[in-house]
């Protein structure tokens, strides 16, 4: 049997990206996978993907409080909690608006905190683990990139002090800290910015999922509290 069958995963960001890697990796290890997005069509796209009876797809604003405490309640039992979804936006601190920011916000560290809040009773009895999908700018910041990064930093140190808070449960927290990633997002940005996107230079979704997947499944002496992944090409 897959190691982790009989396991039921919430993967946020299921719809795309590194969010749908995950899923996807996750369901051919054998886990139950909900999928969480703002977009149905593109959950429902993943789902076809996954083994019938493996998949749910589950459209939520993670914007709006209600819709995460509607998905605690439409989510009974969870062992594996992966937060994958965010906003990005750049912009220098001097001219970026004061709006943009509340966006990142919202998105990137009041939901998380949120879902976690919702879920962590579940995570308890079982016990569970919990994935943040960070990124490398929640370890080094850059200019242009403040905004992003400073709502990364602050998803480490929720992380981090969930992680003091809840080891005595049995719950294991992993932050993933990937550096550029192959996503629509990022060629979305290249294009904006009129570059040549070539994503064989950079990560791609699955070696993210993999580490990921690799990790859930480590016998239970052991946590992995962190880890930064790069692409290998340096020079693009």
């Amino acid at each position: 049997m897959a190691a982790l069958t009989g396991h039921v995963a919430l993967v946020t960001g299921a719809g795309s990206g590194i969010g749908k890697a995950i899923a996807l990796a996750l369901s051919s290890n054998g886990a139950t996978v909900c999928l969480v997005g703002r977009t149905a069509s593109k959950l429902e796209a993943t789902a076809r993907e996954l083994p019938p009876g493996q998949a749910r797809a589950l459209p939520a604003d993670l914007a709006n409080d209600a819709e995460i405490l509607r998905l605690a309640a439409a989510v009974p039992e969870l062992d594996i909690l992966v937060l994958a979804a965010g906003e990005y936006a750049t912009g220098p601190i001097a001219s970026a608006p004061v709006e943009a920011f509340d966006t990142l916000y919202r998105a990137n560290l009041h939901a998380n905190y949120l879902l976690v809040q919702a879920f962590l009773p579940k995570l308890k009895r079982k016990p569970g683990q919990v994935v943040f999908i960070n990124s490398s700018t929640g370890l080094a910041a850059r200019p242009d990139v403040g905004m992003f990064s400073a709502t990364n930093h602050g998803l480490k140190a929720l992380a981090d002090t969930l992680r003091a808070e809840v080891n005595a449960d049995g719950i294991r927290v992993l932050s993933v800290h990937p550096g550029r990633t192959a996503t629509p997002r990022l060629e979305g940005l290249y294009a904006s910015k009129g570059q040549v996107y070539r994503p064989e230079l950079l990560l791609q979704p699955e070696d993210v999922a993999a580490v990921v997947v690799h990790t859930l499944q480590l016998p239970r002496t052991a946590e992995v509290t962190d880890i930064s992944m790069r692409p290998l090409a340096k020079s693009y």
